[in-house]
């Protein structure tokens, strides 16, 4: 074998000897050689290689700006958190080695203890909890294993945008629904809570063939809290054809004003066709914990379970203690003022209520979200006043104005007809996406970017 090895490199090496060209041309020789022909990318990926996230988290980098764009809290855990993590770390070493598959136990019994009583499900931690690399891990991991070629999965739009793509990696096809919001008096302050969905409409888009609705409240990046009664509405469609509730409810814990968070699940005839998918990295703002979990019936979670051990098939340990510990201490707490809970919603929510007022002292209309992370404003003034910012003839307004705020004021943002599917981006182009769950330091940064703006708009 190897004589037949060294006659082909001699082949192909031989008519360089005595050239310059080297190494070089010898190497672009054997790379015409050996390159493929057949097609890498496997069909599943069409059409999903460019994500805008890239793009304007590269630009923002690329600018010295006030980061409002990224979701996630530029401040510490609490200090539980913290803790329970280095001793995570730090102490017992077998914290170090592999766990069970489908969660390290002490994990799986507290969020089945903490939640069977939220859901009124006596939850067995083997059967109806499984800990995954993230919410993000556990929707790709719901996808995988309940959505087959050609079924359809309705999305409620704006949506958080890896539903879509997740959808059609499966093999499904997304079926659209927006929420639509109410018209406002002028001068008056619009709110998430008026962006309501058309029962006729929602109920014109399930047919034989759809498998699951994907459902987010709070939601992102809108912020709505859906009431009972539109969650009634969202239950009694699929119970009436048959359809799985896939439940992300990542920012259960940030509902503002008085509202009340329900859980689909826990309505009645719910349980047993929804999958509720929760994030430690919301619930105690470590994001890069990466620690997410499904909640379900076995009927649905033991698919998951195979999709799980043929993939991931194991989580982190010591993320998965210091959540286990974090929750262990909560559950003493809950309700008190001494839940991190309620010390949370408390801040964020004051946060919401300064970035609300200082988007507006710039010509902004912000809609008042009733949770999660972020708030979306209208941009239609500025749209109707400088049309012809610079980029591309057919890119969306939301995305030409972020870029020219990024490069222009120093903020960063999200435009939001990037949660819209491609045929109703052009009708939702005059809105973009703030996070306002920032230290108080990025926030005075904020303001003082704002206060320079509104000089300039003065005359």
């Amino acid at each position: 074998m190897f004589r037949n090895v060294a006659a082909i490199f001699s082949h192909l090496a031989g008519p360089l000897q005595g050239k310059k060209a080297g190494a070089s041309s010898l190497a672009g020789c054997l790379h015409q050689t050996v390159a493929m022909a057949k097609q890498l990318q496997a069909r599943r990926l069409d059409g999903l290689d460019k994500n805008p996230w890239v793009e304007f988290i590269k630009l923002a980098s690329e600018n010295e700006t006030v980061n409002l764009g990224q979701g996630f809290p530029d401040f510490a855990p609490p200090d539980f958190a913290m803790e329970a993590f280095q001793h995570a770390v730090s102490g017992d070493f077998m914290l170090n080695q592999y766990t069970k598959a489908f969660g390290y136990p002490p994990l799986t019994k507290v969020l089945a203890d903490f939640f069977g009583k939220l859901l009124g499900q006596e939850m067995e931690p083997l059967k109806n909890v499984l800990v995954t690399v993230g919410a993000y891990g556990a929707l790709f991991t719901a996808f995988q294993a309940l959505v087959d070629e050609g079924d359809e999965v309705i999305i409620i739009e704006p949506y958080f945008d890896c539903y879509e793509p997740m959808t059609l990696m499966a093999g499904g096809r997304p079926v659209f629904v927006p929420l639509k919001p109410s018209p406002s008096q002028d001068g008056e302050l619009d709110y998430s809570s008026n962006w309501q969905l058309d029962p006729t409409e929602l109920a014109s888009k399930f047919t034989s063939r759809t498998k699951a609705l994907v459902l987010n409240t709070p939601s992102n990046p809108l912020g709505k809290v859906f009431s009972k009664a539109e969650l009634e509405l969202v239950a009694s469609l699929c119970q009436q054809h048959d359809v799985v509730c896939i439940s992300d409810e990542v920012y259960q814990w940030l509902v503002f004003d008085g509202n009340q968070h329900i859980s689909i699940a826990s309505l009645p005839g719910m349980w047993e066709r929804t999958l509720t998918i929760g994030s430690a990295g919301k619930t105690f703002s470590a994001t890069g914990w990466k620690v997410g979990w499904v909640l379900g019936p076995d009927q649905l979670m033991k698919h998951l379970r195979t999709v799980h051990q043929n993939s991931i098939f194991h989580c982190p340990t010591q993320a998965q203690a210091a959540v286990a510990w974090s929750f262990e201490r909560e559950q003493q707490h809950f309700g008190q003022p001494s839940s991190y809970f309620v010390q949370l919603l408390q801040a964020t929510q004051h946060k919401r209520d300064h970035v609300t007022r200082s988007l507006q002292s710039v010509g902004l209309r912000p809609v008042i979200p009733q949770g999660s992370y972020f708030l979306i404003t209208d941009i239609s003034d500025f749209k109707s006043k400088m049309p012809n910012l610079p980029g591309a003839e057919d890119e969306a307004y939301d995305r030409r104005f972020v870029k020219w705020m990024i490069k222009n004021k120093g903020l960063s943002a999200i435009p939001v007809s990037i949660f819209y599917s491609v045929p109703h981006q052009k009708h939702f182009d005059h809105y973009v996406r703030f996070c306002f769950i920032k230290d108080e330091a990025t926030l005075q940064a904020m303001d003082k970017k704002l206060q320079k703006w509104k000089a300039e708009l003065t005359p």
